[in-house]
C-alpha cells in the first residue's frame, strides 16, 4: 500500500514538473515571439524571417546575407528597445507581486512607497532647474528623487516596525509631497515646451532605450528575481500576517525591510530609464496569480514571464494604434489597467 503510494505521488510530480515545463518552453517562446514582432514594426517594416536572422547575425550563429540597413536597425536599435521593454515588465510584475504579499493588498503596485513621484520631482530639477549644471542625467536625477521618497516613507512609517497600514500611509504622504513639489516647479520654472516634454517622459517611453540600459536593467531585474525567489516560502507566509509569519519564525521586521528595498532598488531603476508606467505592477500579479495560484516559488516567475509579454505587446500597441505617432506607454497600459482595476474593486466589493 505504502508502494502504491510512494508511485502515485512520483507520478503526481513527475506530472507537476512536466507541465512547469511545457509552461516555461511556452513562455519563453511566446516572448521571442513578440520581441521578434515588436522588432519588425516601425518606419520601416521588416519581416520576421530577417529578424531573427540579423539577430543570428550578429551573435555568430549563421551567416546569413542580408541588407546592411536592417540588420543595423534591428540590432542597433529595436532590439535594444522591446528587450527593455521587457524586462521593464517583468520588473515591474515582480514588485508589485512583492508589493501586494507585503502590504496584503490586492490593491498595492509598485509606485505605493511613492517612488514614481519622487523619480518625477528628480527628473523636473534636472531637465527645468538645470540642477547639476549639466553633469547630472535625467535618469540620475530621477534614481535619486526615487530613492529620496522611498526613504522618507522609511523613515515615516518607522522603518521596519511600520505596519502594512502605516506604510501605504507614508507612501501616499510621500506621493502628495513630491507630486506637489513637481507641479509647482513646472508651473513656475518651466516654459512650455519643458512642461511638454516632461509630461511626455512621465508616461513613459521606450524611445531613449538602448543597449547600456538594458545591460542595466537585466542586472538589476535578474538578482532582484533571484533574491526575491530566495524569501519565497517567507513571503507564503506573510499571506496569513506579520503575526503568523513571526511565529513560524520569520523576521518580519528585517525582511519586511530587505524586500522593500529591493523593490525599491528594481522600481527606481525602471522608472529613471522609462518613466512612470502605471498598472502593470497592479494587473500582471492577478493574472499571473489566476494560472499558477498563490504560492510564490511559482507567482514570481509567472510574473516576471506575463510582465515581459505584456509591456512588449504595449509598447506595440503605442507606436500602431494611431499612424504615424507614438503614444506614451503608460496611456496604453492604463488602457488595460483601469478596467481591470475596476473587476478587482467590484471583486472586493462582493466578498466583504
Amino acid at each position: 500500500m505504502s508502494m502504491a503510494v510512494s508511485v502515485n505521488r512520483l507520478d503526481e510530480r513527475w506530472s507537476r514538473f512536466v507541465w512547469l515545463a511545457g509552461l516555461l518552453l511556452a513562455s519563453l517562446v511566446a516572448i521571442a515571439l513578440v520581441v521578434g514582432i515588436s522588432v519588425g514594426i516601425g518606419d520601416m517594416p521588416i519581416p520576421l524571417a530577417t529578424t531573427f536572422a540579423a539577430i543570428t547575425n550578429k551573435l555568430g550563429w549563421t551567416s546569413t546575407e542580408l541588407n546592411r540597413i536592417h540588420e543595423t536597425i534591428v540590432w542597433d536599435y529595436r532590439l535594444s528597445r522591446a528587450l527593455v521593454a521587457a524586462l521593464c515588465g517583468a520588473g515591474l510584475a515582480l514588485a508589485g507581486a512583492i508589493m501586494q504579499s507585503l502590504l496584503r493588498n490586492p490593491l498595492a503596485e509598485p509606485y505605493v512607497l511613492g517612488i514614481s513621484a519622487g523619480a518625477s520631482t528628480g527628473a523636473v530639477l534636472i531637465v527645468i532647474l538645470g540642477l547639476g549644471a549639466g553633469a547630472v542625467s535625467l535618469s540620475t536625477g530621477a534614481f535619486a528623487g526615487a530613492f529620496a521618497a522611498f526613504l522618507f516613507v522609511a523613515l515615516l512609517s518607522n522603518g521596519a516596525r511600520g505596519g502594512a497600514d502605516r506604510t501605504i500611509l507614508a507612501g501616499v504622504a510621500a506621493s502628495q509631497l513630491f507630486n506637489a513639489a513637481t507641479s509647482y516647479i513646472v508651473t513656475t520654472a518651466g516654459n512650455a515646451q519643458q512642461a511638454r516634454d516632461v509630461m511626455f517622459w512621465l508616461l513613459g517611453s521606450f524611445g531613449g532605450v538602448r543597449w547600456p540600459e538594458f545591460f542595466l536593467v537585466s542586472v538589476v531585474v535578474g538578482l532582484g528575481l533571484v533574491a526575491c525567489l530566495f524569501y519565497a516560502r517567507v513571503l507564503d507566509a506573510f499571506a496569513f500576517g506579520d503575526e503568523a509569519a513571526a511565529s513560524l519564525g520569520v523576521n518580519v521586521g528585517q525582511t519586511r525591510i530587505i524586500l522593500f528595498a529591493l523593490t525599491a532598488v528594481m522600481t527606481a531603476t525602471i522608472v529613471s530609464m522609462v518613466g512612470t508606467i502605471g498598472f502593470v505592477g497592479l494587473v500582471v500579479p492577478h493574472a499571473a496569480r489566476f494560472v499558477v495560484g498563490p504560492r510564490h516559488s511559482r507567482l514570481l516567475p509567472a510574473c516576471v514571464i506575463v510582465g515581459a509579454i505584456f509591456m512588449v505587446l504595449a509598447d506595440i500597441a503605442s507606436r500602431t494604434l494611431i499612424p504615424q505617432q507614438t503614444l506614451p506607454i503608460g496611456v496604453v497600459t492604463a488602457l488595460v489597467g483601469v478596467p481591470f482595476f475596476s473587476i478587482i474593486l467590484y471583486r472586493m466589493q462582493r466578498a466583504s
